[in-house]
C-alpha cells in the first residue's frame, strides 16, 4: 500500500511539474505573439510599440555590458574584447579577379601609355568644352552654370543643330582635352557624356538627384580657385579607367588657399558628386588639474587647450551619377567598339559591383 502511494504521489508531482512546464509555454507562446496576428488596430499598434521599447532596452544593455568589459580589460592590464564588425553589402561583396591590387606593375605600365597620362603629367593642361543636347531644356543652363564654376577653363558653346561628330572635329582642331555633353529630358538633366580627346574614351552616366546651388540650404559661392579633387572606393579596373577619366577633367596643381573641395565617392556603382569649401579653426577648452584640497583653492581656475576644428559648406550642385557605357574611342554610334556595357542581365546579385 505504501509503495503504491508513493508511486501515486510521484505521478502527481510529475504531473504537477508538467502542468508548471505547460503553463510556461503557453505564456511564453503569449508574450510572443506577433502584433500581424492581432486583428484589432489599437491592440496591435500597443503591442507592436512594446515590443520595439524591449528590443531597444535590450540593445542598450548590451552596449552597456559591452562597455563594461572593455573598460575592465583596460583596468587589468588585458585584451580589451575585439570590435564586432557589422555585415554590410560593401564588406561582403562578391569577389572580384579586376580589383586593382597596390603592387600591379600591369597597372602602372598602362598608365603611363594611356589616353590620360599627358593630361596627369602635367603635359598638357585641361581645356573642357560643355555643350547640351538638341533640345534643351530651362533647368538645363542652370546646371551648365554651375559645372563651369566648379571645373576650371571650361567653356560653354550652344549646340545648335551641329552633329556630335562635328563637334567633336572642332573641339580637337581648337586643342580642347575633353567634351562634356549635358543631356535634358522633360526640363530635367538626365545624362551625362564626357568624351576624351583626341582618342577617347567616351563615357555614358545616368544623371539622377539633381540638387542646385540655390536650394542647398547655408550654401557657399565657389570662388576661382583650382580645387583638390577626391575619387574615393574605384577599385576595379573599369573603375580605376573611369577615375582616371574623371581626374583628366580637372588640373593637376590645387591652389589650397582656395580651400575648395571636389568629391567624386563611388559606392555600390552610384557616384556622388560633392563640392564644399572647408576652414579650420581653433576653439579652447577648459580642464581643472586639481585634486584634493588644491581644488578649493582654485575654484574658478583651468588649463585652457587650443583643438583645430575643420568645419565644411556645400557650394553646390549636388548629384549622382551611374555608369551605363565606356566606348573605345572618341562618340560612335555604328561602328564604336564598347569596352563596358551595362546591362539588365548582369545585375544578378546585390553584392555584385564593377566599379
Amino acid at each position: 500500500m505504501g509503495g503504491k502511494r508513493k508511486n501515486n504521489e510521484n505521478e502527481g508531482a510529475e504531473g504537477d511539474e508538467g502542468s508548471k512546464n505547460s503553463s510556461k509555454k503557453m505564456k511564453k507562446e503569449k508574450r510572443e505573439i506577433l502584433p500581424s496576428s492581432i486583428k484589432n488596430k489599437e491592440k496591435r499598434s500597443a503591442v507592436h510599440a512594446k515590443l520595439k521599447h524591449q528590443k531597444k532596452l535590450d540593445k542598450r544593455k548590451k552596449l552597456k555590458a559591452r562597455d563594461a568589459a572593455a573598460k575592465r580589460a583596460l583596468e587589468l592590464g588585458e585584451e580589451p574584447p575585439a570590435k564586432q564588425i557589422p555585415r554590410t553589402i560593401e564588406n561582403t561583396r562578391e569577389a572580384d579577379e579586376t580589383v586593382c591590387m597596390p603592387d600591379d606593375e600591369e597597372l602602372f605600365a598602362g598608365n603611363d601609355a594611356d589616353e590620360f597620362s599627358a593630361i596627369l603629367k602635367q603635359d598638357r593642361t585641361p581645356k573642357i568644352l560643355i555643350t547640351t543636347c538638341r533640345f534643351n531644356s530651362t533647368r538645363g543652363p542652370a546646371f551648365i552654370n554651375e559645372l563651369l564654376s566648379v571645373i576650371p577653363n571650361a567653356h560653354y558653346y550652344k549646340r545648335g543643330t551641329y552633329d556630335l561628330k562635328k563637334i567633336v572635329e572642332y573641339a580637337n582642331n581648337k586643342e580642347f582635352t575633353s567634351v562634356v555633353v549635358v543631356h535634358t529630358n522633360r526640363r530635367e538633366p538626365d545624362a551625362l557624356l564626357i568624351i576624351g580627346l583626341p582618342d577617347g574614351p567616351t563615357a555614358h552616366f545616368k544623371l539622377s538627384s539633381l540638387v542646385l546651388r540655390k536650394d542647398i540650404k547655408n550654401h557657399g559661392n565657389p570662388t576661382s580657385h583650382e580645387p583638390e579633387l577626391v575619387l574615393n572606393n574605384f577599385t576595379t579596373r573599369l573603375g580605376h579607367r573611369v577615375g582616371r577619366l574623371i581626374q583628366s577633367l580637372f588640373p593637376q596643381s590645387p591652389n589650397f588657399r582656395g580651400r575648395r573641395v571636389v568629391t567624386f565617392h563611388n559606392q555600390r556603382d552610384f557616384i556622388f558628386f560633392r563640392h564644399h569649401r572647408y576652414i579650420f579653426e581653433s576653439k579652447e577648452t577648459k580642464q581643472s588639474d586639481s585634486k584634493g584640497k588644491d581644488a578649493k583653492d582654485t575654484k574658478g581656475e583651468g588649463i585652457s587647450k587650443e583643438k583645430v576644428i575643420a568645419r565644411l559648406q556645400e557650394c553646390g550642385p549636388r548629384f549622382t551619377l551611374k555608369l551605363v557605357s565606356l566606348q573605345h574611342g572618341t562618340f560612335d554610334t555604328k561602328g564604336g567598339e564598347f569596352e563596358w556595357v551595362h546591362k539588365p542581365e548582369m545585375d544578378t546579385s546585390r553584392r555584385r559591383f564593377f566599379l
